[in-house]
């Protein structure tokens, strides 16, 4: 698809662009305080919260709405769902640019982010949780960007490069499946470690079997929403059969996480029986408990299956917005809310606008790149030398 076919050239300075150009300025500023002045200059970590939002919103949030990658893959070429090929590109898209803002966070959070690398070559920590987190982050990142680079291949031309990429498909994508395994599970089993300061209703040893299952549903969700904003922002650069197959994925992936959903409430309600932690829901903490699994996770449920029984697809994408609340509601409660719950209020602890301002500076990182790279290269729609050939 040529330029051309764009039906007319908005202005530079369009909303989108004053706003972001805002964003990047400000965000410039903190990240230059951040990096002379130290986290001290622009957060309220402290010994006893040395995890703030950009843990909990840019690495725990980020990571899991970034798996559309691996569960769409998995759905298209290990389960053989052809019919859902068309979003397999947007979401490995949307998981590599996940994956890498959840990186460039990192940066941000870490106090010496120059000795990232020193796990790896300098004094390996493989016993611990953490370094297994790294490892398979750092692999999927490099997983993610082969199965992403077919994109820029084909764009550039590089047919013979684009050709072997092509042929790791099915290697890349049992890689990925078995990656994200590790690493989603692994984030919940990190909060082990911490029994004494996690809230009793949230800590549960199947910590790690709930963060796996709720990046399913975080990936499935995030499907949905991002070809819901991509049909509306980028409908000119979608070819036909991303047109026809669009509805298709929305009544699959909706019908596919309402059944996740449920599953994930079940198992919930096990965990808090084994744990004998009823007692904890007449608290002020047991309601909120209820409102994250009773409004984020038993609703959304129900509605998904209403929206795809009677085929409304307007339902099933405003589904998607409420069950991507509940994943950001459910890693808020466990690393900040429900963290630390015992201590009083005055040592609680509550972001600087400037960790909110560096937050949403990476996010709109990550939609300018997303926003720059649908734009030019064949990810909505095929590239006229490789028609059929994806």
């Amino acid at each position: 698809m040529s330029e051309e076919t764009i039906p007319g050239r908005k202005s530079f300075f369009s909303l989108f662009n004053i706003c972001a150009g805002i964003i990047v300025v400000i965000g410039l500023y903190i990240t230059y305080l951040r990096f002379t002045g130290g986290l001290g200059a622009v957060t309220n970590l402290s010994d006893y919260n040395p995890w703030g939002i950009w843990i909990g919103f840019d690495l725990l949030v980020g990571v899991a709405l970034a798996a559309g990658g691996f569960v769409t893959s998995a759905a298209v070429y290990i389960f053989g769902m052809k019919r859902y090929h068309s979003a397999v590109r947007p979401a490995i898209l949307t998981g590599f640019l996940g994956y890498a803002i959840v990186v460039l966070a990192l940066n941000y959070d870490v106090g010496r982010p120059w000795r990232l690398p020193y796990p790896f070559i300098i004094q390996q920590g493989t016993t611990s949780v953490l370094f297994e987190v790294a490892a398979c982050v750092a692999l999927y990142l490099t997983v993610l960007f082969i199965e992403f680079s077919s994109a820029p291949l084909e764009w550039l031309g590089l047919k013979r490069a684009r050709d072997i990429v092509i042929k790791l498909t099915m290697v890349l994508t049992i890689l990925g499946v078995i990656l994200s395994t590790m690493h989603q599970s692994s984030l919940g089993a990190l909060f082990l470690i911490a029994p004494s300061k996690l809230h009793p209703l949230w800590y549960s040893p199947f910590l790690p079997v709930y963060f796996f299952i709720t990046s399913i549903i975080a990936g499935l969700s995030m499907v949905i929403f991002e070809s819901t904003l991509s049909y509306r922002f980028f409908k000119h650069k979608m070819d036909e059969i991303h047109m026809q197959e669009k509805n298709d994925i929305t009544l699959g992936f909706g019908k596919a996480a309402s059944f996740v959903l449920a599953g994930y409430f079940i198992i919930k309600i096990f965990g808090l029986s084994s744990s004998n932690n009823w007692h904890y829901l007449k608290t002020d903490y047991g309601i909120w408990y209820l409102v994250e699994l009773l409004g984020f996770v038993a609703l959304p449920s129900f509605l998904y299956a209403i929206g795809v029984r009677v085929k409304s697809l307007n339902l099933i994408k405003w589904t998607s917005v409420l069950a991507i609340l509940g994943i950001i509601l459910n890693r808020f409660n466990v690393c900040l809310i429900a963290f630390n719950w015992h201590l009083p209020s005055s040592e609680r602890y509550f972001p600087h606008w400037m960790e909110i301002g560096i937050s949403v500076f990476i996010v709109t990182v990550g939609l300018i790149a997303f926003r720059f790279i649908v734009t030019r290269m064949p990810i909505l729609y095929e590239h006229p030398d490789y028609k059929d050939a994806h």
